[in-house]
């Protein structure tokens, strides 16, 4: 059981934590949640002017004075609570078991209501935001995201490019390297949508894979002028112009 000079030490320990937690609040203005709106504190009047990713750092700011205060008013309403059973003669017991908590514990964590048995630290909360799963990353939901191979599907990569190809909240300024153009400002704006390679909008076969046909369009002709200006045959390099496969021939040759 505790003596009377450890209650009274352990009631000094309160009180002067009580006042640190009093006046920390009342300088910081409740770490200025007392403010109506949070541009307030940021001395602005309005998000009209403001780049989406400031107002998304003033939010999180925000969010963490939030916690931040919740955790000090907390820490408060245990300390107000502590004294109080003091003053009913009911401190230094816990309130699960009812067994009285050790002196060396009620020092490091006066204010506490629990034995180290019942600590509530113990129970580890798996529980997460709802929000997470609706504003966690797209990829993964679907199908082929996470494939090593390239697949024609239309997956979520390819929504955010149909998204983006319309428009985003950077600008040429937010880059080291500045785009040319606005056009490509998205994450690949150069990828082919429908198709892998280019020669797939020009080149056909029959049925069989045979009878291969070169259909002349717009992008043939882009496609014949960047080979020709990188001074190649293919966008995969140079190739012999017999038709035998000299690959295969080599690998023979050489066993």
């Amino acid at each position: 059981m505790l003596t009377a000079e450890q209650v009274s030490k352990l009631r000094f320990q309160l009180e002067r934590e009580k006042g640190e937690l009093e006046g920390r609040l009342k300088s910081n203005d409740h770490f200025g949640l007392e403010r109506a709106h949070s541009h307030e504190s940021m001395g602005e009047l309005s998000s009209y002017d403001n780049h989406p990713a400031d107002e998304g750092t003033e939010l999180y700011e925000r969010e963490k004075d939030i916690a931040l205060n919740e955790h000090e008013e907390n820490q408060l309403k245990g300390i107000v609570r502590a004294l109080e059973a003091m003053d009913r003669g009911e401190y230094g017991h816990c309130e699960i078991c009812g067994k009285e908590i050790p002196f060396e514990r009620l020092e490091a964590i006066p204010a506490t209501a629990y034995c180290i048995d019942h600590s509530q630290n113990q129970i580890i909360s798996h529980d997460r935001p709802v929000e997470e799963g609706v504003l966690m990353p797209p990829f993964g939901k679907f199908d082929f995201d996470d494939s090593a191979d390239e697949s024609m599907v239309f997956d979520a990569e390819d929504s955010w490019q149909e998204v983006a190809q319309w428009g985003t909240s950077e600008s040429p300024s937010d880059f080291i390297n500045p785009p040319g153009h606005y056009n490509d400002m998205y994450i690949e704006p150069e990828e082919n949508i429908g198709y892998v390679e280019d020669y797939e909008n020009f080149v056909g076969v029959d049925i069989e894979g045979r009878n291969i046909t070169v259909y002349p369009n717009d992008q043939h002709e882009r496609y014949e002028e960047e080979l020709d200006e990188e001074e190649i045959m293919t966008t995969f390099g140079d190739l012999p112009a017999f038709e035998h496969d000299p690959y295969v021939e080599r690998r023979e040759e050489r066993k």
